[in-house]
């Protein structure tokens, strides 16, 4: 079996996404809260895929990953957004009140 090479992520760049998965979460939190219009359901939807990513990209190590098992990562992530797009555009023309 070959020796595997683990990289261990530094102290400060565990902080630094910590710290801005708990921003994001404050904006999210707070753009729910006010009255904004459209901008209260689209807000935390956009910043959600973002916090995601963070996860993804440092706390799950996909950053060291070989770069076939990060295409097939991003082919399932497009596969699902579709299915998710084609969803949400047929309940909107479906005409059901």
């Amino acid at each position: 079996m070959p020796e595997e090479k683990y990289r261990l992520a530094s102290y400060r760049s565990i902080v630094l996404t910590y710290i801005a998965l708990l921003v994001l979460a404050a904006v999210s939190v707070t753009i729910s809260a006010l009255n904004l219009g459209r901008v209260n359901l689209w807000g935390p939807l956009a910043i959600a895929p973002v916090q995601a990513g963070l996860v993804v990209f440092f706390f799950m190590h996909m950053r060291h990953e070989s770069r076939i098992l990060r295409i097939l990562f991003l082919t399932v992530l497009v596969v699902l957004a579709l299915l998710i797009a084609l969803t949400y555009v047929d309940t909107l023309y479906r005409g059901v009140p």
